[in-house]
């Protein structure tokens, strides 16, 4: 049964702000983008916006959520957490003011006080579980080598990625593409012999 009235309501105009606020922090960046221009881009106040959220901290991270939503459902159809890392990291290229965002954010929410250090704590231990269990079934059928701990290649691969889409802000990487390259020298097939 489809939800209705106020909290229907409350609940698709808290999607329509998600969804406007993913396109214009892609496009313009977390820095250069306000409160009360997305609330003008919805039809509300800034207020009226934060309303839907509590505060700026809490809207950004819920934007963050959304995206990691619309990146699972974009990736449905890829079974392997490096593939889907790998997957990610290309789109973000075309994506820097969420990239942007992310860094920021995960920076700050270092702090335990920050109302999104428990979203990044999960995120973290989520992604690194998902990624060991991929590293352990590409060791397993022979194209990683067994040398190393999953647990440790999928820190790594995190702190790669991460690292590496922080650089890019700085330009300090050629191309897009760089960022995809460099992650996947961590992942090179073993040699057979």
């Amino acid at each position: 049964m489809a939800k209705r009235g106020p909290y229907a309501k409350g609940v698709a105009k808290r999607e329509e702000i998600l969804t406007k606020a993913l396109e214009v922090i892609a496009r313009q960046g977390y820095r250069r983008t306000s409160t009360r221009e997305l609330a003008s881009a919805v039809g509300l106040s800034e207020a009226g916006l934060l309303h839907y959220f509590g505060s700026k901290e809490k809207l950004f991270e819920e934007v963050l959520r959304a995206r990691d939503e619309a990146d699972t459902a974009r990736l449905s159809d890829e079974s392997d957490a490096v593939g889907k890392l790998a997957a990610i990291v290309r789109h973000n290229a075309d994506v820097p003011g969420l990239v942007q965002l992310y860094s920021t954010f995960s920076a700050e929410a270092g702090d335990p006080q920050h109302g999104a250090h428990e979203y990044f704590v999960e995120r973290y231990q989520h992604l690194r579980e998902a990624l060991a269990e991929a590293i352990q079934d590409r060791q397993t059928d022979g194209t990683i080598s067994t040398a190393a701990d999953p647990e440790k290649i999928a820190t790594l691969l995190i702190a790669l990625s991460d690292g590496l889409q922080i650089q890019s802000q700085f330009r300090l990487l050629d191309q897009p593409g760089d960022l995809l390259d460099h992650l996947i020298q961590l992942l090179r097939p073993t040699s057979r012999t």
